[in-house]
């Protein structure tokens, strides 16, 4: 893949908390294959006394700037952002067009608690990417193994872009993973998907294998049992379309999987892309 005369910025997500240090190690990885410059992103709720938190927030955030760059030999840079993670991150990932947002997850403790269901609050008012994850960087030193998990849903083809996107960067393999399916209309529908994704892969010189799911039912737990048996590097999923704050109290299929025991990382794509205009990016 060509790279971009001006590169787009790899945002990471920052609070100072380990797993924000292992979202800015993935940036790091990254950055050195794609050559996306690097900046750290800190939020801040508004109200009293903001502007004061605000500073030492910047100030705090200079001195990891310029301690990153003495121990990796890259600069990067941060910007403060005043209001909610709900809010203020996807807003200002779509404002700068980012590349990618990368964000650690964790407990109870940190960015206005960064879990699973909250974590996809951040994510679905975004138009960018998010890249999720929950340790490290593996020892691979890349995503050498991408599970692509494959259903009946036309959304299924618009995360196909970004699967061809690292693909392209990191040499990886793609395992294209789909459910066992009995009734024929829908089996249609995922086949359809498959072979559109297959296609493309081909189009793109990206190596890619096909697996089907050992279990009807849960396809998210058989996704995350799959991706831990290959050893997968990353999960591609798209996030569902229209969501309420119904579907984050009772669950859905997405938060079980940017969650996964596994701590496998999880790229988490919006539908918010014509097919149409995939097409278009791809080539």
């Amino acid at each position: 893949m060509e790279k971009e005369k001006v590169a787009k910025e790899l945002l990471v997500t920052y609070d100072f908390t380990p797993v924000s240090e292992n979202a800015l190690a993935h940036a790091l990885r990254i950055s050195k294959y794609t050559d996306c410059p690097i900046t750290i992103i800190h939020v801040i709720e508004d109200g009293s006394g903001f502007e004061g938190r605000k500073e030492e927030a910047e100030g705090k955030l200079a001195t990891l700037c310029d301690d990153f760059y003495k121990k990796n030999g890259v600069k990067i840079n941060y910007h403060v952002l005043g209001g909610t993670i709900f809010n203020a991150i996807g807003k200002y990932a779509t404002e700068c067009s980012a590349r990618m947002v990368i964000m650690g997850t964790h407990g109870v403790k940190g960015m206005q608690k960064l879990t699973g269901s909250h974590a996809l609050r951040v994510i679905v008012k975004s138009k960018v990417p998010f890249l999720v994850v929950q340790d490290k960087p593996s020892e691979k030193h890349r995503f050498t193994d991408i599970v692509f998990p494959i259903d009946f849903k036309a959304e299924t083809r618009e995360k196909l872009y970004w699967a061809i996107y690292m693909g392209k960067y990191f040499n990886s393999k793609v395992h294209l993973f789909k459910p066992p399916i009995t009734d024929k209309a829908i089996a249609k529908k995922v086949n359809t998907n498959l072979n559109f994704a297959a296609r493309y892969l081909i189009q793109n010189n990206i190596e890619y294998e096909i697996h089907v799911a050992k279990k009807a039912g849960n396809f998210s737990k058989e996704t995350i049992a799959f991706a831990q048996e290959i050893n997968a590097d990353l999960i591609v999923i798209t996030t569902t379309k229209s969501v309420n704050m119904t579907d984050f109290v009772m669950g859905l299929p997405e938060q079980e999987i940017i969650a996964n025991s596994a701590r496998i990382p999880v790229m988490a794509v919006n539908p918010r892309v014509g097919i149409s205009t995939v097409h278009s990016v791809m080539y």
